[in-house]
């Protein structure tokens, strides 16, 4: 499976211009991969006070683009994650479209940051569970989340050999980023398809260093801190070779954390 990770440069309070590089970036892409995954909330960048005006919906242009992409050059997208406006709440949503353009899978941040009090713009999440693409049991997760190792056992439990965390995670917690990523990774014996963006968040900068992490822990490939799309073939057999070298999913005492 051929995989790019969009390190884009998410810019503040500029919605269209996002949309606009996110989209070309996309479509960029889309000729010559089978996954396609793209940052946290790339559209609106951390600027949430134009929520309601600016989120998504199912038939908004950007998921109708996305779903066209996707079909068109016949790739699966997770658009990383969107503002979603659902059920008449607006929620943190990972989006992900199969190469057919078909949704097959909307999930919602679980865990929102509460020392940027995230809980005041969005709805938590519930409806973590996996899903397929090209018959590979796949999950989604967003930036925090990659702090809760259990959510990750969860989906790995529920078969997913790979899963991705789209995010704008700072450079100022970049060791973190790191350190999280490998770790959920080496502990589920998956791949981790971690995505960042670039650019600054009120004069912070953002940490890139997008990777995609095997089963081992061995970072495949990984970005810096700019604009940047990283390309890498993985072989899904690894996750099977790690798990016959050393299977801590096998010693699970599940009654311990269900």
């Amino acid at each position: 499976m051929k995989i790019a990770l969009l390190q884009m440069l998410v810019l503040e309070k500029n919605k269209a211009a996002n949309v606009d590089r996110g989209l070309r970036m996309l479509e960029e892409a889309a000729a010559n991969h089978d996954l396609i995954v793209m940052p946290e909330i790339w559209t609106t960048g951390y600027s949430l006070g134009r929520l309601q005006q600016e989120a998504e919906t199912l038939d908004s242009y950007v998921i109708r683009e996305i779903r066209r992409i996707a079909a068109q050059y016949r790739c699966n997208i997770i658009a990383g994650s969107v503002p979603m406006l659902h059920d008449g709440k607006i929620y943190n949503t990972a989006v992900t479209v199969n190469r057919d353009g078909d949704i097959v899978s909307l999930y919602d941040k679980v865990h929102l940051f509460g020392l940027f009090n995230e809980e005041d713009f969005f709805a938590p999440g519930n409806n973590f569970q996996s899903f397929l693409l090209d018959g590979i049991c796949c999950a989604s997760t967003i930036c925090y989340d990659l702090r809760f190792p259990e959510l990750y056992r969860h989906l790995t439990l529920q078969g997913a050999k790979i899963i991705v965390c789209p995010a704008e995670w700072p450079e100022s917690r970049g060791d973190i980023w790191r350190l999280l990523a490998q770790a959920r990774a080496v502990e589920n014996n998956i791949f981790i398809l971690a995505v960042n963006c670039s650019g600054y968040f009120k004069g912070a900068p953002f940490y890139g260093h997008s990777m995609i992490i095997a089963p081992s822990g061995e970072i495949l490939a990984e970005a810096g801190m700019e604009e940047e799309v990283i390309s890498c073939t993985i072989d899904l057999a690894d996750v099977d070779r790690t798990r016959q070298r050393i299977n801590a999913l096998a010693d699970i005492r599940r009654e311990l954390i269900q």
